[in-house]
């Protein structure tokens, strides 16, 4: 059987396990080929340290795929997280066009709690809902769901048919699946909502709600979802492997949390990840 193959494109932060450090293991123990693209290099990621080191290579980015296209090269799937900037978000669309045919997830990565991320502002977000446009599927949170659609941001009190609303609303800007994140309806759980608008439909995965937060959880859950996605798996298939995934990554850091804050164990959870697809 002929090995999919997935580009990721984002940046890596050589220590903290987040963007490109989880997304190519992860995507990688699920059999895929991965093909990174890393778009700066960071000492860590910003959030919690200081004094780090940051090297922009989006400079380099045309030229990478001007070579793979003049090799040939075809991919499966593609898979989208922090950018940094209106310039890369046009790269980004460059790649999507020079490679048809794959399937394309995008998360935003722009916002959180009901703010902007420093650095960022509403032309980038502008930007990002145009990226969002032309993907397969797209996997914002609240804030970011809020922010392209220009939207006031809901942070709690909501219900099934405001999440809904707001996942037809997403559909609308072009992409063909819309996943939210975050989502709570009873504080006692937490998990995501997809909705494929080819079909009309709506599927849901929760699990427990852990009282914690950890740099990274994300990438994590974007990587695990997009490998499934690409993988063939259906959508709600993709929706319990990456949720359950990422919940388990949770738990296995908590006995650690305060030594380990700056990203979840995702490693010792490979091998509950790989026996999940065989579910």
């Amino acid at each position: 059987m002929k090995q999919k193959r997935i580009m990721t494109i984002q940046d890596l932060s050589c220590f903290g396990k987040c963007s490109l450090t989880v997304a190519h293991p992860i995507m990688s123990a699920m059999g895929l080929e991965v093909c990174p693209i890393p778009t700066a290099v960071l000492s860590t990621h910003t959030g919690g340290f200081t004094g780090w080191t940051f090297r922009d290579l989006a400079a380099d980015l045309p030229a990478i795929a001007a070579h793979w296209k003049s090799q040939g090269l075809t991919f499966d799937g593609a898979v989208t997280g922090y950018l940094g900037s209106g310039e890369m978000i046009g790269m980004v669309s460059d790649y999507f066009r020079l490679f048809p045919g794959m399937v394309k997830v995008v998360d935003p990565v722009f916002a959180d709690n009901g703010k902007l991320y420093a650095g960022f502002d509403e032309a980038y977000a502008a930007g990002m809902t145009r990226l969002c446009a032309q993907a397969d599927v797209i996997v914002p949170n609240l804030t970011e769901a809020a922010y392209m659609l220009g939207e006031p941001y809901v942070a709690s009190g909501y219900d099934e048919a405001y999440i809904h609303g707001v996942l037809r609303r997403l559909a609308a800007l072009g992409c063909g699946t819309a996943v939210v994140t975050g989502v709570t309806y009873d504080p006692a759980q937490q998990g995501a909502v997809a909705y494929d608008a080819a079909t009309g439909e709506f599927f849901q995965y929760f699990r427990e709600n852990i009282d914690a937060s950890f740099h990274g959880t994300g990438d994590v859950f974007t990587s695990a979802l997009a490998g499934a996605v690409v993988l063939g798996r259906s959508l709600p298939d993709a929706l319990r492997i990456a949720v359950d995934y990422t919940v388990d990554c949770i738990r296995a850091t908590m006995p650690d949390r305060a030594e380990h804050w700056y990203g979840v164990k995702f490693e010792t959870c490979l091998p509950g990840l790989i026996r999940s697809l065989e579910a």
